[in-house]
């Protein structure tokens, strides 16, 4: 079962960034997509510089509300939460690192740090964000495990 989640989980994270290609093009970030953006203050420390911008306000509440989705199926538990906040988390990491190894635009020898400019903090070969998320994400799918 579990195998299959994960599967599902890298599925939906090549498509949404498949789909975010075609959004974005060479601009990541969005940056030139037709949104507001907040530049400054205490939300954009948040994100680790990154600008808030509606695209990614919409797409994230959009994607969550999707991941829930199973809620109208099954009774609301701690497990299942934790079991969909990892799905969600996971992907969304995936997809960031998928987005840039199908860009035409990027590709997987621009992943690295100094190359991209809404990842400015990178420990190793990677955006240190991943190493948190990796972590939060085992110890999510972990305790969700029996939810399903």
């Amino acid at each position: 079962m579990i195998i299959g989640f994960l599967a599902f989980m890298v599925l939906m994270a090549l498509i949404l960034a498949l789909w975010e290609i075609q959004i974005e093009g060479k601009d990541g970030w969005a940056e030139k997509a037709p949104c507001w953006r907040i530049k400054k203050g205490w939300l954009v420390k948040l994100t680790g510089g990154r600008p808030i911008t509606g695209y990614h306000v919409f797409m994230t509440l959009f994607l969550i509300a999707m991941v829930h989705l199973p809620l109208f199926f099954a009774s609301w538990s701690w497990r299942l939460e934790g079991l969909l906040i990892g799905f969600y988390l996971g992907m969304v990491m995936l997809e960031d690192f998928l987005w840039f190894v199908f860009n035409p635009y990027y590709g997987i020898k621009s992943f690295r740090k100094g190359k991209i400019w809404w990842h400015n903090r990178w420990w190793g070969p990677v955006p240190d964000f991943y190493w948190i998320l990796i972590v939060i994400v085992v110890l999510l799918l972990y305790f969700g495990r029996t939810a399903i």
